[in-house]
Parts: structure tokens; C-alpha cells; sequence
């Protein structure tokens, strides 16, 4: 017996299987023929013709719109009439410190006024004392109150006697009170002028020259 290799018998390819196509019964048919009977082949009402040569009309080329007519041009309108500017309304400013009538100003000189209500600004920064003077006048205007007595403190000198030589405020250069000195500067400003007609230095009963009487506007 000869030496070599051993080869491996092959096998036959296998052959593809055909697929059996099934006939339709006589009751499928019978269902099919039923079902169909009253059916009408679809004939087009109006179909296009043919050419004879068979080619296939092609569709007009569409219009080119960049060589449409130009559309028609803008008649000019007529200028707007130039009507007279109206003046513009000056804003209302707040009115002027009217101060006090004489009557009501020598009660207050002699102490035979009491306040309505009152407010200490002593020890509060200029920036704090600014608002809370200002709230407290706003307030106080909507209660309908008319005499405020508003207290500012003497300053740290120890020179604090009255000092009040008319309705007029005078300060003293021993007296270092920065808000003494801040507050009648505060009442010309617009926004206290809006509630304050008048102040003076109050009586010394009432806290001399480190207390205001002011008296407030009306609302209107």
C-alpha cells in the first residue's frame, strides 16, 4: 500500500429544492369570482393621446422669473403737512419754602405749639437720617399732620445753650452737629419741598437749637 495522504471523499452538492406553487381550490375560486363579479374594469374617461412615433411630449420650460417684466414703479408720496411743533409742558417743579405766617411763627417762638408728631435723627449717619427724615415727612403728611418737630442734637461741644435770637437759624461754629447743619439744607432740596412750607429752630422746651418746628403741606 502506497504512502501519502488520505483524501477526503467529497460529496454531491445538493441539488435546490423547487417550491411548490399552490393551486387555488374550486372555493377559493368560487369566493374570488363572488366577490369580484360586480367589479368594473378601470377604463381612463379621457386618456392623452399617444404619438405615433411613441416619444413622450416633454413639459414647456418654465418662465425665467429674472426676465419677468419689471414691476411698475413707486408713485412718490407727497411730503407729510409740517404741522406746528407743540411747546413741551414744563415739568412740574416742586414749589418754593413759603415759611410760616407770622402768627403761627410767634406761637411757635414762644413754645405755645406742640408738635403733631416727631422724629430723632441724633446719632444717625447723614445717608440714614436722609431717608428716615424723608419717610417720616411722607407719613406723616399722609396722616394729615401739620407740625413736626424734628431733632437733629446739639453737636459733642459743650457750649449747648439756646441760641435763638429770631425765627432765623444761625449756627455757631463751637457746634459741631453735622446734622444740625445738613437738615435746613435738606428742606430747599425738590423732594422735601414737595412737604415742607416752613421750619425754624424750635423753642428751648422743645429742644432749642438741636430740634426743628416744621410745618407740612397740605395734600392736595
Amino acid at each position: 500500500m502506497a504512502k501519502g495522504k488520505s483524501q477526503t471523499p467529497s460529496l454531491p452538492e445538493p441539488k435546490p429544492r423547487r417550491r411548490r406553487v399552490r393551486l387555488p381550490s374550486e372555493a377559493e375560486l368560487e369566493l374570488w369570482r363572488a366577490v369580484t363579479k360586480d367589479v368594473a374594469p378601470y377604463t381612463p374617461q379621457n386618456p392623452a393621446p399617444v404619438p405615433e412615433n411613441g416619444d413622450i411630449p416633454l413639459l414647456p420650460p418654465a418662465a425665467n422669473p429674472a426676465r419677468s417684466e419689471p414691476a411698475p414703479a413707486r408713485r412718490p408720496q407727497p411730503p407729510l403737512p409740517d404741522w406746528p411743533s407743540r411747546a413741551q409742558p414744563k415739568p412740574e417743579t416742586a414749589p418754593p419754602l413759603t415759611g410760616l405766617d407770622r402768627r403761627t411763627s410767634q406761637k411757635l417762638s414762644r413754645g405755645q405749639m406742640e408738635a403733631d408728631v416727631r422724629i430723632d435723627l441724633h446719632g444717625m449717619t447723614q445717608i440714614v437720617a436722609y431717608e428716615a427724615l424723608l419717610g417720616f415727612l411722607i407719613r406723616a403728611r399722609a396722616q394729615d399732620a401739620r407740625l413736626a418737630l424734628v431733632i437733629t442734637g446739639k453737636g459733642e461741644s459743650g457750649f449747648a445753650r439756646h441760641t435763638l435770637h429770631s425765627v432765623r437759624f444761625h449756627p455757631t461754629p463751637e457746634r459741631k452737629a453735622v446734622l444740625r447743619s445738613q437738615v435746613p439744607q435738606w428742606f430747599h432740596e425738590e423732594r422735601f419741598r414737595e412737604l415742607v412750607a416752613g421750619f425754624q429752630p424750635a423753642h428751648p422746651r422743645h429742644g432749642g437749637g438741636g430740634a426743628f418746628y416744621v410745618w407740612i403741606r397740605r395734600r392736595r
